[in-house]
C-alpha cells in the first residue's frame, strides 16, 4: 500500500502539488538560509562584532551568572545568529527530508531534540576550548607559539 507524502511545509502554510515541487520549495529555503550565512559571514556587519551585554560585576552571584549566562550572552551577535541557522537547517532537514513528519509523536522528538542536544553541546565545548587554546597561545608567558 503506497504511503502519501504531504506536500506542504512551514506547517501548512506553503503548499506544492507534486512531491518534485516541495523537494524545489525545501531546496529553495535552504539555499536561502545559506546564502544569509554565507553573505553574513563575508561582510561581517561591525555591529554585529561586538558583544551586546557587559559581564555582570559584584559578588558570589554575579560570578555564578557570568559562569551560566557566559557561553551565549555574552558571546558575539553574528555567532549566535550562525549557531540559530545551523540548528534551524539541522532541524529542517532531518524534519523533511527524513521524513520525520510522518513518524511518531515521541519517535519525533526524541530524534530531533537528541540532535538539537547535540548540536547545542558541541558549540558550547568548541567556544569553551576555542578561548582556552586562544589563551594558551595569546598569553605574554605562553610556552606555545604559533608555527603556521
Amino acid at each position: 500500500m503506497a504511503h502519501e507524502h504531504k506536500l506542504e511545509i512551514f506547517r501548512g502554510r506553503w503548499k506544492f502539488k507534486s512531491n518534485t515541487q516541495k523537494i524545489w520549495g525545501v531546496l529553495a529555503f535552504l539555499t536561502l538560509v545559506t546564502a544569509i550565512e554565507v553573505i553574513l559571514g563575508i561582510y561581517k556587519p561591525e555591529f554585529l562584532m561586538h558583544t551586546w551585554v557587559s559581564p555582570l560585576e559584584g559578588g558570589f552571584f554575579a560570578t555564578i551568572g557570568n559562569i551560566i549566562l557566559s557561553p551565549f550572552v555574552y558571546m558575539k551577535p553574528l555567532n549566535l545568529i550562525f549557531i540559530f541557522l545551523t540548528i534551524v537547517k539541522a532541524y529542517y532537514i532531518t524534519w523533511d527530508f527524513m521524513h520525520m513528519r510522518d513518524e511518531v509523536k515521541a519517535l519525533r522528538r526524541m530524534v530531533v531534540w537528541t540532535g538539537v542536544f547535540l548540536i547545542c553541546y558541541l558549540i558550547f565545548i568548541l567556544l569553551q576550548e576555542g578561548g582556552y587554546v586562544f589563551d594558551v597561545y595569546n598569553a605574554d608567558d605562553a610556552l606555545i607559539k604559533r608555527d603556521f
